[in-house]
């Protein structure tokens, strides 16, 4: 790297380092409620933390693992074959950083002064080069899973729309259509025998991004404004907060 590409480099990161720092979850928090999103992001009052998902993200390992596998072989994995996907695991330099939590796919928003960034699962991509976004997931149910369109299935769609526009805005041609990977531990099982037996399943979703950069001039004005948002009527947390402010 010469002189000048080291001084735009340096330049850059200053530059990012004063940007506000936008992570997808703060996107999807700020979509659940803009109040928990703003004492969360400009006063520093995080909701309470539930319990770690540790087995989720043993499963999310070995999934990653078992991919990375294919990935430098440039192959096929057999579920993909299963599901009729001509597809195989995305090769890039940079696939260990956009998996990172910390790192992500990232874009500079200079208008708006935000460094928007979001850590994927996977990426599989096919013979034209179209990319198509993958998340794990991992449950243990009764039946066939099936991907909803409220809840927290909502915020799976969500979530894969950000990293789709993520990859965009990086100069990616990304594919509309993503993949969820759910495994399911099975409970049909007589015995346990120190060992989970999961169901293997792709669930394809049809994105849609034309959502985020409205969301994001919204969150633009609500981190700059002095008021506290008012809470939405579906915030648990909330409702919990101003009953037990009643109360008291």
């Amino acid at each position: 790297m010469n002189s000048k590409s080291m001084s735009r480099s340096l330049s850059k990161k200053k530059q990012r380092n004063k940007m506000q720092k936008l992570s997808r979850s703060k996107i999807d928090l700020y979509n659940q409620c803009p109040r928990c999103f703003w004492l969360d992001v400009v006063k520093g009052m995080k909701r309470p933390s539930g319990a770690p998902f540790t087995l989720n993200v043993a499963v999310d390992h070995l999934l990653k693992k078992e991919f990375d596998i294919l990935r430098a072989s440039g192959q096929s994995h057999q579920l993909m074959k299963d599901f009729g996907l001509d597809l195989v695991p995305f090769q890039h330099e940079k696939m260990d950083e956009w998996r990172s939590n910390f790192k992500g796919v990232q874009y500079d928003d200079e208008k708006l002064d935000m460094h928007i960034f979001g850590a994927v699962d996977d990426i599989w991509v096919d013979k034209d080069g179209v990319l198509y976004v993958v998340d794990y997931k991992a449950t243990s149910k009764a039946g066939e899973v099936e991907l909803g369109n409220e809840g927290f299935h909502l915020g799976y769609k969500r979530q894969m729309e950000v990293y789709q526009w993520l990859l965009r805005k990086n100069g990616f041609k990304v594919s509309d259509t993503g993949y969820f990977v759910y495994v399911n531990g099975r409970k049909d099982l007589d015995t346990f025998d120190g060992k989970l037996e999961f169901n293997m399943k792709i669930i394809d979703y049809t994105g849609s991004d034309s959502w985020i950069e409205p969301i994001l001039l919204k969150i633009r004005e609500c981190l700059d404004s002095t008021e506290i948002p008012t809470a939405t009527d579906s915030c648990e947390y909330c409702a919990y907060t101003s009953a037990r402010s009643n109360l008291e």
